[in-house]
């Protein structure tokens, strides 16, 4: 029998790469960063050997998906934000066993899904940044899931969090972390006028919901929250249409979650969109 011994929405902005740099935004990001860091941290102390990201970068058009190849490896430039994130090397180990039982297991539940071990994808930087700051000795094993699904149900992704970690508790050997790898709003700032915005909301709009979600997360209104996820994802231009986040709830409960929230790293804009680092209790 296994554990899950951490839960987390956690930001991936390329800034934090470019907060590494030389140049007029270096430390930028340090706060995010150091949020990144901890939660590694306490993935060491926890026992942690996979760490399950629900990735909003990888976009799928059918069915649910899983990258779970033995090896990752090579140098990776976002072909979003090319000028952000350039040239960055990578290095992680993967988890065939546990992808293909977490694919088994949510297929069974009525989400069809499918894990590649023999595959030629690469991870894209929903996963990268993260591993980047919280997996720099590649002490964890890495596994992806498909979490920008542009024709799916949130009811679907939420069913696909159960299954996750119902396979991770009944079958699977080892302790696991899960990360909802994506932001809260997300409406990028306009063409032309991004630098204006690098700290700040798109709208005020967007920001008040955003910190109205936190709230409810505080105060442990998991029902209000949940009952308001899909709205919110579609009103706030929810990064991945926030299926990585329905993900993340449907693995502790739903609206019958009862734990609370530890906000590692503060609510941020950045580039118009909000940002949080935040672990859940399981």
């Amino acid at each position: 029998m296994g554990k899950l011994a951490l839960a987390a929405k956690i930001t991936h902005v390329p800034s934090m790469y470019l907060s590494e740099l030389d140049g007029p935004h270096k430390g930028c990001r340090d706060a995010a960063i150091a949020g990144h860091k901890e939660i590694g941290r306490r993935c060491r102390d926890l026992g942690v050997d996979t760490i399950v990201v629900f990735d909003t970068h990888w976009l799928v058009n059918s069915g649910y998906h899983v990258n779970c190849a033995a090896h990752f490896e090579g140098v990776y430039t976002s072909n979003e934000l090319p000028h952000f994130i350039k040239n960055l090397p990578y290095a992680y180990d993967g988890n065939p066993t546990l992808g293909h039982l977490l694919a088994r297991t949510a297929t069974a539940a009525g989400v069809n899904t499918r894990a590649h071990s023999e595959t030629s994808l690469t991870l894209e930087y929903g996963t990268l940044v993260p591993m980047r700051y919280m997996n720099e000795d590649r002490r964890f094993k890495v596994v992806s899931v498909s979490s920008l699904c542009t024709v799916h149900d949130l009811k679907d992704s939420a069913t696909l969090g159960r299954a996750v970690r119902r396979a991770i508790e009944e079958e699977y050997d080892g302790t696991v972390a899960i990360l909802a790898s994506g932001s809260l709003s997300h409406r990028f700032a306009q063409n032309g006028v991004s630098e204006q915005y690098l700290h700040k909301m798109w709208d005020p709009f967007l920001e008040q919901v955003d910190l109205r979600v936190v709230d409810l997360w505080q105060r442990g209104d998991w029902a209000t929250f949940t009952a308001m996820l899909p709205m919110y994802a579609e009103k706030c231009w929810g990064e991945g249409y926030m299926h990585d986040t329905a993900m993340l709830f449907g693995a502790l409960g739903w609206d019958r979650y009862e734990g609370s929230v530890d906000i590692v790293t503060p609510y941020f804009a950045s580039s118009g969109t909000g940002q949080i680092n935040a672990v859940f209790s399981v």
